[in-house]
Order: C-alpha cells, then structure tokens, then sequence
C-alpha cells in the first residue's frame, strides 16, 4: 500500500513508537527503558519460607519482577513479610475475589494483576481502581484465548486477534472510566501466530505498556520453541515492555530463558554466549562435549562476553577473530584467539582450561 506521496509504507518502523512507561516498584516498564523478565511464584504464597527461597533464587538469576496468586487474606498478608527479602516489585495476581486485591495492596502489593470484568459488579472493580489511584499502582489487565467473552466471540467469528483486542480494551475502557491511566496490557494466546497477530493490532490501537507471552505453550523444546518465536518476533518489531516465558517447568527455567531470548536479540545482556558451529566431516575434535563441558563450567559466570568454540578450520577463523575470546580447532588442536588476535596453539585436551584461564583474565 502507498501513501498520498505515493511511497510505501513502512508499518514496522510505524509500529515502534515508545509505549509511555508506568512504574512498578522500584522499575519502570515501557518508555525507552530496558525489557523486564518476569517470572510467577508456584509456590503457594502463605508459605513464606518457601516462598521466600524461590523468590530470591529468581531474583539471583536474573528475574525483575516476580507474580504471586493472592487466593487468600494469609496470601496478601505475606506479600509484606516477603518485600522486606527482595528488592523485586511484587505483582498480586488476582482472579475473582476483588477482596483479595483491596487485601493485597493493603499488604503493599507493587501491582495488581485483574481483569474487571471477571471480579462481579463494576462497583468491585471501581473499589479496587480507586484504591489503586491512591498510591499510583499499575493494574494489568488483559485477555487470553481462553477466556474471550462470548460476545466478542459471537461479534468476531471465534477466537481470533480482533475477539482478543476487543476483549483486552473493554477492560481497559473500565479502568479508564475511573480517569486512571496506569494500565499495562496483555494479550496471550497458545497458538504463536494468533498471539503475534493480536499484539501487533493492539500495537496499533495503545501506547500502554504491552507485557508479552505465550500462554499454555507447553514444557522443554515445545515451550521453548512456541515462546522464543512468538516473543522474539514482537520484540524485533519493537513490541513489548516485558516478558513472561509461560512454561511448564520450575519458574527458575522461565527466567533463564527469557533473559537469553533478549540477550539473543541484543536487548539486553545476560552473561556469556557461547557461539559454536554443527559438526560435520571436517571436525577434528570432539566438539559437541567440549562444548557442553564448557557450558556447564561458565554457569556461574555472569560476565557479558562472546566465546566462539569452532570445530574446523573453515568458518572457525573467522567466528573466533569475533568474539572476545575464540577457539578454532584444526586436527586434535586449536589456536586460540583474544580480542581478534591468536595468543597460542593448544591440544585439543588443554581447550576447555585455557578457555576457563582466559575467561577468568577478563
């Protein structure tokens, strides 16, 4: 399609306006500040020390802002004892009860996380709105696929990105109503393009901050696969202000990999990458355990550097000549490069030490 100039139109460079940004905590999310990584609690809440434990192993590896279930008052209450053991914003995750929300940031929940037209009158949703308004917390609100109100479903034809937008600005227009305008959006949906879809239309219609995920995407390669798509996606099109990777696994897998898709994306940083190539004919050594045992030992290492572990002499060179510190292996050894440069020949079973050595030298 032309403009009235009879030029293209670039609609992705359209699309990547700045969302405004609201604050949650300690962070802001949207505006020009860096992507969060979010994770949600599966413990359950009013267990304090457990609670407590994965909070914090979140936190060390690399989790902004952590999502609880408040089901209960013993929920709510503990959202106090557990903010003085993180400095990670809190966010309540409520469902039907608005008490609980009225309880949680009584508690002094960092945000809500509601939907208004799923907690009873709109008087329940006012009361919770207005409480917000008082000490200016952010109220997420949003849609997933499974939960599109059948009105919508029967105006637009099923599930689909207009039902999903349409439902996640209803509860916008609600929070709204109360002239409150500290709102971040979601709309999550297990099928990746129906996802992609939906936030590039909402996209369109807002600049509230937009969080994305993939709901329901499965657990290992599955999850992983649907979310790393679908998130990375939205991201190189300048969408989304935060992220959840909505796996079923531990909580602490959903972090680590959120944090590599943005680190993969160059939108952030988060410790080493290792850049190694698919083994073929021409390897010469048993590149696909060095690679792991490396791995495995750079785990605790939080520096943001590149390696490149190369199996051949044919791309190898090049690779290692870019990233900070470089393995190019010929037969049974390799030369090893730093900052572009080579500093020596190794054997192929001194590799993985001298990698560590100079690692450690950065």
């Amino acid at each position: 399609m032309l403009n009235k100039a009879n030029e293209p139109i670039n609609y992705e460079e359209d699309l990547k306006s700045t969302s405004r940004a609201i604050k949650c905590g300690n962070l802001y999310v949207g505006g020009n500040n860096k992507i969060t990584v979010q994770s949600m609690l599966n413990t359950k809440l009013s267990d304090i020390e457990r609670s407590i434990e994965q909070v914090q192993l979140l936190e060390l590896n690399g989790c902004d802002i952590i999502r609880a279930s408040v089901d209960t008052v013993e929920d709510a209450k503990a959202i106090s004892i557990i903010k003085k053991h993180t400095e990670m914003p809190v966010v309540a995750d409520i469902q039907f009860d608005y008490k609980m929300a009225l309880h949680a940031l009584k508690n002094g929940a960092d945000a809500i996380r509601i939907n208004p037209c799923y907690i009873g009158s709109e008087e329940n949703a006012a009361s919770v709105i207005n409480e917000c308004k008082i000490n200016n917390i952010p109220i997420r609100v949003g849609v997933n696929s499974g939960s599109v109100k059948k009105e919508f479903l029967d105006k637009y034809n099923g599930v689909n990105k207009l039902s999903l937008v349409e439902s996640a600005l209803e509860q916008v227009r609600i929070v709204e109503k109360y002239n409150y305008e500290n709102i971040a959006i979601s709309i999550k949906a297990s099928d990746v393009k129906m996802t992609y879809d939906a936030n590039v239309e909402l996209k369109k219609r807002t600049d509230y901050p937009i969080h994305l995920g993939i709901t329901e995407s499965g657990s290992d390669e599955d999850g992983i696969i649907k979310s790393s798509m679908g998130l990375g996606s939205l991201l190189l099109m300048g969408i989304g202000d935060t992220i959840r990777v909505s796996l079923t696994e531990e909580p602490l897998r959903e972090v680590i990999i959120g944090r590599k898709i943005l680190q993969y994306l160059g939108l952030r940083p988060y410790g080493i990458e290792i850049v190694s190539c698919p083994t073929c004919g021409r390897t010469k050594v048993d590149l696909i355990n060095i690679v792991r045992d490396v791995k495995r030992a750079i785990a605790p290492i939080k520096k943001d550097i590149k390696i490149a572990i190369m199996g051949c002499a044919v791309n190898g060179p090049g690779e290692a000549r870019e990233a900070d510190i470089g393995i190019a292996s010929g037969n049974g050894e390799a030369l090893l490069f730093k900052k572009g440069q080579i500093i020596t020949k190794v054997k192929e079973s001194e590799i993985i030490n001298v990698l560590l050595e100079e690692i450690d030298k950065l």
